[in-house]
């Protein structure tokens, strides 16, 4: 994988303190009380696959407890705030990806999707309105249908998380078939309270690596 710049658009798995903008939900530190943690930003899976491509990291949109579609835990509407549909909008908005070139962008989400019991939908890909994307699955058809329109020179990799629902690993893997991304199906991942361990990270750098040489 010849990748020179990265960014990543994720949820908790991704973040690291100091290493996301302003304003968004961290949880990996380096010095949470509670396990797991990870030492250091280069243990990070993302921080290892920067390290083994010598790549930089262009921005690191991760926002801990964040869902692709715009239902969140208890039903809390993300349609302006941490979704990761409304976070891409933002940055086109503000000119971003007119501004930086993003040979690889990474999209590892679906994992709050699943666990928070946002409602799944039925995936489709016309006539998706606004209405649509509280429902996961046209959401997550949606959001890569916008990152390959804005995106079209940009290598997209969806990572999906073991442990999540059938549905949306399929979801995700059938919109990837559809607009020639990148799928990644994780296995067997090490995890202390759902999330990973360091050793969890490195087999996620790993396998990464291997499903996007």
């Amino acid at each position: 994988m010849n990748t020179k710049t990265i960014m990543i658009f994720g949820d908790s798995y991704s973040t690291y303190e100091g290493h996301i903008p302003e304003g968004y939900a961290v949880y990996y530190s380096g010095h949470r009380e509670k396990e797991p943690d990870v030492s250091s930003v280069n243990k990070t899976w993302w921080g290892r696959l920067l390290e083994a491509t010598s790549s930089t990291l262009v921005q690191n949109n991760s926002w801990s407890g964040s869902t692709i579609g715009y239902t969140g835990y208890n039903n809390e509407d993300c349609a302006g705030s941490s979704s990761f549909i409304y976070r891409f909008r933002k940055l086109k908005n503000e000119g971003f990806f007119e501004n930086n070139k993003i040979d690889t962008l990474f999209v590892f989400g679906g994992t709050n999707d699943s666990w928070s019991g946002a409602p799944l939908g039925v995936l489709k890909y016309e006539n998706i309105e606004e209405s649509d994307l509280y429902f996961v699955l046209p959401a997550i058809a949606h959001f890569a249908e916008q990152l390959t329109e804005t995106l079209p020179d940009t290598k997209i990799v969806f990572i999906a998380n073991c442990d999540i629902k059938s549905a949306i690993t399929d979801a995700m893997k059938s919109v990837c078939e559809r607009y020639g991304l990148v799928f990644v199906a994780l296995s067997d991942i090490d995890k202390l309270n759902g999330h990973p361990t360091e050793l969890g990270m490195e087999q996620i750098c790993e396998q990464v690596l291997a499903g996007t040489r």
